[in-house]
C-alpha cells in the first residue's frame, strides 16, 4: 500500500504525466456530460420504452459502446462508431486499392490525406446512421417526440447527431494529442465502464432472490469474471514466443550478447483488432433496418448474441479478419531480408524466397490458434447469457466490451509506467513490465485496440 501511494505522489510530481491526466479527465468529463444532454424535440421524461428496447442483443452492444447515450437519445447518441467504421473502411480500402496504398506510404503527408478522407466518410456514415435513428425513434418510442416541434425534428437531428459525432472524435484527437493517447478507446472504454456498476447490481439482484443458492452462483460468476479478465490480459499482450515445436525449428544463428534469440513472432500478433472489424460488421444489419431488432425480419439472425446464426457468423468473420489482419502487419519477407542483412539463417532453409515461404508458413500455423481463441472469446457473451446470467452482465465476459476495456487499461498503464521508468521513478509494477498494444492500427484507431 505505501509503494502504490508513492507511486501516486511520483506520478503527479512530473509536471508533463500530471499536464497530461488532468487534459484526459477534464476533456473525459466534457463526453460523458454531453452523454446526458437530450436531443431537441425529445421529452426525456419519456424514453422508457427506449430503453428497454437497447437492454440487450446488438443495440444494448452499441448503447454499451457510447455510455447510454443512445438509450438516452442524448446528442452524442452515435458516439465515435461511425468514426471507428469509416477508419475500418479506409483501412480495408488501403489494402484492396493500389493507388491508396501508395498514397498511405508517402509518409506525414499521405496519412494526412487518408486521415482528411476519413473524418469526409465519417460525415456521410453519421448523416446515415442518424437517419435510421430518427425512423427508431419514431417506431419505438413516439409518445417522447413534442409535437410542436415536430417539423424541424428530422433536419436538426441529423445535423446534431453528425456535429456531435465529430465533436466526439475532435475530443479523442485532442486525448490522443495533449493526454495520455489512445483518445479513441479511452472515449469508447470510458463509455463501456459506465454501464459496468448498473450491470453488476442488475446481475446481483438477479440472483439475490433465489436466496443463498442464487448468491453462490452469483460468487461463482465473479470469479469466472476475474479468470476471464486474466486470460484476456494474456490474450491482448500476445504470447512473446511461439510454442516449442514451432520455436525450435525457426531460432537462427544470430548472436545477441552470446545468446540465442527468438524471431519475433506471436500467436496473437493481431491483437483485438479483428473483433472489432468482425463486431463492425455485425453493426450493419441494424443500420439497415432502422435499429429495428424486433419482431420478425432477418436482422435478428444477427444481432442475437444467443443465436446459432450470429454466433457462426461472427466466430467465422473473427477468424477470418484475424488472418487478414496478421498478412497486414506482418511481412514475412522483410523478417527474412532481416536475418540477411544481419547474417542470421533458419538451419536447413535456404536465404531468400525459401525463408520468406518458410515464416509465412509458420506464421499461418501459429495464427489459427490464436483466431480461434479470439472467436470463442467473441461468443462467450452470448454462452453466458445462455446460462442464466443477465444481458447487461454478460456483455463484459469477453467479446468486444471488455476486450476493449482490457487493452486500453494496459496500453494507459504502460505509457504512465513510460514516463516514470524515464524519471528514474519505479514503475507500476514491482516485478516485470505493463506490455500494451503496439500492433499497427487502423487510421482514427489507436493502439488501445
Amino acid at each position: 500500500m505505501k509503494k502504490f501511494i508513492k507511486t501516486l505522489k511520483n506520478i503527479w510530481t512530473i509536471e508533463e504525466l500530471r499536464s497530461k491526466i488532468i487534459v484526459t479527465l477534464s476533456l473525459i468529463f466534457v463526453y460523458r456530460v454531453g452523454s446526458f444532454i437530450v436531443l431537441p424535440g425529445i421529452d426525456p421524461n419519456k424514453l422508457s420504452n427506449l430503453q428497454h428496447s437497447t437492454q440487450g442483443g446488438m443495440l444494448g452492444l452499441l448503447d454499451a459502446f457510447v455510455g447510454g447515450a443512445f438509450s438516452k437519445a442524448s446528442i452524442f447518441a452515435l458516439g465515435i462508431m461511425p468514426y471507428i467504421s469509416a477508419s475500418i473502411f479506409m483501412q480495408l480500402v488501403t489494402i484492396l486499392v493500389p493507388q491508396i496504398s501508395k498514397i498511405q506510404k508517402e509518409g506525414e503527408s499521405g496519412q494526412k490525406k487518408i486521415n482528411q478522407w476519413t473524418r469526409y466518410l465519417t460525415v456521410i456514415v453519421t448523416a446515415f446512421q442518424a437517419a435510421a435513428y430518427i425512423g427508431f425513434l419514431k417506431s419505438s418510442n413516439r409518445e417522447a417526440l413534442l409535437e410542436a416541434y415536430s417539423g424541424f425534428f428530422w433536419v436538426s437531428t441529423v445535423v446534431i447527431l453528425t456535429v456531435g459525432t465529430l465533436f466526439v472524435m475532435w475530443l479523442g484527437e485532442k486525448i490522443t494529442d495533449k493526454g495520455l493517447g489512445n483518445g479513441t478507446s479511452l472515449i469508447i472504454m470510458i463509455g463501456i465502464l459506465a454501464r459496468l456498476p448498473q450491470s453488476f447490481m442488475q446481475e446481483f439482484y438477479a440472483k439475490e432472490v433465489r436466496g443463498g443458492g442464487g448468491l453462490l452462483i452469483f460468487m461463482v460468476e465473479i470469479a469466472a469474471f476475474i479468470a476471464v479478465i486474466l486470460g484476456l490480459i494474456v490474450l491482448v499482450q500476445g504470447v512473446r514466443k511461439v510454442p516449442v515445436n514451432y520455436a525450435k525449428q525457426i531460432i537462427g544463428n544470430r548472436q545477441f550478447g552470446g545468446a540465442r534469440q527468438f524471431l519475433p513472432l506471436k500467436v496473437n500478433a493481431a491483437g483485438v483488432m479483428p473483433i472489432i472489424f468482425a463486431q463492425a460488421i455485425m453493426f450493419l444489419p441494424t443500420i439497415f433496418v432502422g435499429f429495428q431488432t424486433t419482431g420478425k425480419n432477418w436482422a435478428t439472425y444477427f444481432t442475437n448474441p444467443t443465436s446459432a446464426v450470429y454466433m457462426i457468423v461472427y466466430g467465422f468473420m473473427t477468424i477470418a479478419f484475424t488472418f487478414v489482419y496478421t498478412a497486414l502487419i506482418f511481412n514475412p519477407k522483410q523478417m527474412s531480408d532481416d536475418l540477411k542483412r544481419s547474417n542470421g539463417f533458419i538451419p536447413g532453409v535456404k536465404p531468400g524466397q525459401p525463408t520468406t515461404d518458410y515464416i509465412g508458413t509458420i506464421m499461418d500455423r501459429i495464427t489459427l490458434p490464436g483466431s480461434v481463441l479470439l472467436a470463442i472469446v467473441g461468443i462467450l457473451p452470448g454462452l453466458v447469457q445462455l446460462m442464466g446470467v443477465t444481458q447487461g452482465f454478460a456483455t463484459f465476459y469477453g467479446g468486444t466490451s471488455l476486450l476493449i476495456m482490457v487493452a486500453v487499461v494496459l496500453d494507459t498503464l504502460q505509457q504512465i509506467e513510460t514516463q516514470l521508468l524515464m524519471r528514474q521513478y519505479d514503475g507500476l509494477m514491482s516485478t516485470g513490465r505493463i506490455q500494451g498494444r503496439q500492433s499497427t492500427a487502423a487510421p482514427g484507431i489507436t493502439g488501445g485496440f
